[in-house]
């Protein structure tokens, strides 16, 4: 596969580059030219010592010292435009070559799985687990996606040339390029955000997850029309429901989302009907199935709801198929239960939609429910957990004075709404971030309960509790025993089925307890709650919050799902994806495939096969415990050092994510000036030190737990633990990736400094430390050697950027030596943003 990407996509990218040359910008030709010149620069200049501020300055004096500084500037501006859309082509050559890169029937692959199965007689077994397994891709709005949707349009087009190597048309859409704006003017709205993800959803996911699903069930000899697992494969849908994710969700967004996406899905019916029409042409077919074009016609265009639910729908086209079957004998009947399989599938309501708050909020509006009624708070938890189960109704909305609150409670109104309008899936969990308690579940029961469940004989809604915290997942399964044995909370659970899902937090777990820790504490909960919801007879699923990098539970997933064990409850796979990794993982018809059978086979994998890889001895977890507690020690000093928070404010670019207009909601959750740790939301967290390229959630305290199991002489342990575990080998595999990605020298600079000198030092040797550590562990001459397509792929795109990391540093530093933030400054920091995440394709 090496060989094959330096032909396919680094070769391609040195040959089409030279197109950039014509691009209709002003001065192109010479910022082309002059473009590899600073890069040659940056290089030299970081081997031999030099500071970004040297780098640039010694440029300047070689290539422009008759130029004015304004020249000067306007050409560092220049280049940033040109290495983004050197960028954009990359990854449209990198995703024009996927097939041809990644193996699409080898390991992971629907067709590998049933082959494996057969071999091994386990076809049935694999139908049986079928039957009620499920991988669900929940899009989040968070928001790491810097490509507008007028760019995004051009990189899907610009795939295709490149795939049928059409240089005229490549040519025509890098001009395109070159005069389509990087950058929104404006924050998006809420609603605005969904739009954009909703584009996914017509354009890849419809398609992507009915051709697996027809070509599992296909290949198993499974009728696709009487299939029943309709949730096999789905996607979950943040965006105008999150609300801890961004606080200008209202109620009036979440409907006008789930409108949306109603809408939506009908378009694809109605294209799908269309095709379907022009086949099935024959007498007491054709006019039932024209009946059926109308009515979806007229609910989109005419506003007028013919059908009101998936299963109205679906009545009528097997009505028309036993029509095809009696008096066609089943002609086009294999193109008739495709479309049945995908309505089965999206149904009315296209992706599932979630609620989510942080329980202080639920504290808040509680505090002033209990104020309006003239009850005091009981002093012990028990005696408040008594009283908010004890309350029979609500006060008037009128009553309420906190417009926010007034906000939630609507919030919970319109629930119902929903469900009814697009089936009860379209909206039926409610998630609690920051969960803490029992008292925060039942909490957001009880509301849902008085709202949501009025009227009604049980109440249509999950309440999911979002542990996050290295504490909380320690207390989750003590929490969660609580409450299956309380009687009220139990008969909820038996009227769900007895189906408990909870949320577990990488981003905010590693941002707290660093990379380790955090994911061993998450590996661990599981364990824990599978065994408590198993004493009581409670079916668990576990919803990963992950985002795209190892930092944040990203990296290959499908290593870490295969690689749970027996003791972690298998029933589903639920995981985030968000901006990036939504496009990078995703955005294409073979990306989008490839990677949910990757997921799907790992999940069924676990299931199906045993493996010692997958099961922890005591020895093993014993090991991994000891690495996370040392880990945690070492990040733990880290993160209380006195230059921590002020490096995050004063030096990053974290600031900077709040002015790039790409999502709506603030920087950071707490209000108030001052910069508190627990406030920082884990985007602009992890993505700030990603633009320093130091990359610290993703691996520090590795190396220093190795060495000290090392100096106690146990190192042949941590080697054995790497070759015998998959889990641990995936988690090292992860901060490898994480590693690699760093460049230390462009920051080398704050050495010196008198502020932050000391504490670069420590993040430097923790850095070269992991690297030396995890090299005689994993017995590699490198990092990633046994990845070497994406090691190449890394490599190459931070080459591509090494100017633009190089412009950020040279403005920092200069702010830092002058103490000043000039505009012109800021502006830089701001505008080299964009080209480095995206290269990074998931650096936040």
């Amino acid at each position: 596969m090496y060989k094959t990407y330096d032909t396919e996509v680094a070769k391609r990218f040195t040959i089409y580059n030279s197109l950039f040359l014509d691009l209709p910008f002003d001065d192109i030709y010479r910022t082309g030219t002059l473009l590899p010149i600073l890069g040659t620069a940056c290089q030299k200049g970081f081997q031999s010592g030099l500071t970004p501020k040297e780098i640039i300055h010694g440029f300047f004096e070689e290539m422009m010292s008759g130029n004015s500084k304004t020249d000067q500037n306007n050409l560092l501006f220049k280049m940033i435009q040109y290495v983004e859309r050197q960028v954009v082509l990359f990854d449209s050559i990198e995703d024009a070559a996927y097939e041809k890169i990644n193996d699409l029937s080898g390991k992971g692959s629907i067709k590998a799985l049933i082959n494996r199965a057969d071999n091994d007689h386990k076809r049935e077994a694999l139908i049986e687990k079928l039957k009620n397994f499920s991988v669900r891709l929940t899009l989040t709005a968070h928001p790491t996606q810097f490509y507008p949707g007028s760019v995004l349009g051009i990189i899907t087009d610009l795939e295709n040339a490149i795939r049928k190597d059409d240089i005229g048309q490549i040519d025509q859409l890098l001009k395109q390029l070159g005069k389509t704006g990087f950058i929104n003017r404006e924050k998006p709205s809420p609603y605005e955000e969904a739009v954009s993800l909703i584009w996914y959803l017509e354009n890849v996911f419809y398609q992507s997850i009915s051709d697996i699903v027809i070509r599992l069930l296909s290949t198993l000899e499974i009728p696709l029309h009487s299939w029943e697992n309709s949730g096999l494969l789905k996607i979950g849908f943040w965006p105008g429901g999150d609300r801890d994710g961004n606080p200008f969700v209202t109620h009036e967004t979440t409907v006008k989302v789930a409108e949306r996406l109603q809408k939506w899905i009908l378009r694809c019916y109605y294209r799908d009907l269309r095709k379907l029409k022009r086949r099935l042409t024959f007498k007491h077919v054709e006019e039932k199935v024209l009946q059926i074009e109308r009515a979806i016609f007229s609910t989109l265009f005419e506003e007028k709801s013919v059908y009101t639910s998936k299963e109205q729908l679906l009545d009528d086209l097997f009505e028309v198929r036993e029509s095809l079957i009696k008096y066609h004998k089943g002609m086009f009947l294999d193109l008739l239960d495709q479309f049945i399989l995908k309505v089965k599938i999206f149904g009315f309501h296209f992706a599932y939609m979630d609620a989510r708050q942080d329980s202080r909020k639920h504290d808040s509006l509680w505090e002033e429910i209990f104020a309006v009624k003239g009850i005091n708070w009981g002093k012990t938890e028990d005696e408040q957990i008594e009283q908010i189960l004890g309350i029979e109704n609500l006060p008037a909305l009128s009553e309420i004075k906190d417009d926010f609150h007034k906000e939630m409670l609507q919030t919970f109104g319109i629930i119902g709404q929903v469900q009814n309008a697009n089936g009860e899936e379209a909206l039926h969990r409610y998630i609690i971030s920051n969960c803490q308690s029992r008292k925060h579940l039942l909490e957001v029961y009880k509301l849902a309960k008085l709202i949501v469940g009025e009227n009604k004989e049980t109440l249509p809604l999950d309440i999911v509790p979002l542990f996050e915290t290295i504490d909380d997942l320690a207390e989750a399964p003590e929490i969660m025993t609580s409450l299956y044995n309380l009687p009220e909370y139990k008969n909820h659970l038996a009227s769900r089925g007895n189906k408990q899902t909870i949320m577990l937090g990488f981003s905010d777990g590693t941002k707290d307890g660093g990379y380790l820790q955090a994911n061993w504490s998450i590996l661990r909960a599981k364990e824990e709650l599978t065994r408590v919801s198993r004493e009581n007879n409670i079916e668990v699923v576990f919803f990963d919050g992950r985002g795209g990098p190892p930092a944040r539970g990203g990296g290959n997933m499908h290593n870490f799902y295969a690689s749970l064990g027996e003791k972690v409850e298998n029933s589903e796979i639920q995981v985030t994806i968000q901006g990036q990794t939504i496009s990078a993982n995703y955005g294409k018809q073979a990306s989008c495939t490839y990677n949910f059978e990757q997921l799907l086979s790992a999940g069924l994998e676990n299931h199906l096969y045993s493996d010692s890889e997958n099961n922890l001895n005591l020895e093993q977890r014993n090991l991994i415990q000891e690495l996370a507690d040392k880990a945690y020690g070492s990040y733990k000093d880290f993160k209380n050092h006195p230059k921590f928070v002020p490096y995050l404010e004063h030096v990053t670019p974290l600031k900077y994510f709040g002015m790039t207009n790409i999502g709506s909601r603030p920087l950071k959750r707490g209000k108030g000036g001052g910069l508190k740790f627990e406030d920082l939301r884990a985007i602009p967290f992890v993505g700030s030190w990603a633009q320093m390229k130091q990359n610290i959630p993703g691996f520090y305290g590795v190396g220093t737990a190795i060495e000290k199991i090392e100096k106690e002489g146990r190192l042949d342990e941590v080697k054995q633990l790497y070759q015998n575990s998959l889990f641990f080998r995936t988690l090292l595999g992860n901060s490898m990736q994480s590693l690699n990605k760093c460049f230390y020298p462009a920051t080398s600079y704050l050495k010196e400094d008198k502020s932050y000198g000391e504490f670069w030092e420590i993040m430097f040797s923790e850095y070269n430390k992991s690297i030396e550590k995890l090299k005689i562990v994993s017995d590699m001459d490198e990092l990633m050697g046994d990845n070497q397509v994406s090691k190449r792929s890394i490599a190459i795109r931070e080459k591509i950027v090494l100017p633009l990391i190089t412009i950020q540093q040279y403005a920092i530093q200069s702010m830092l030596e002058t103490g000043e933030s000039s505009e012109l400054l800021q502006k830089l920091i701001l505008r080299s943003m964009f080209g480095i995440i995206n290269a990074a394709r998931n650096a936040a």
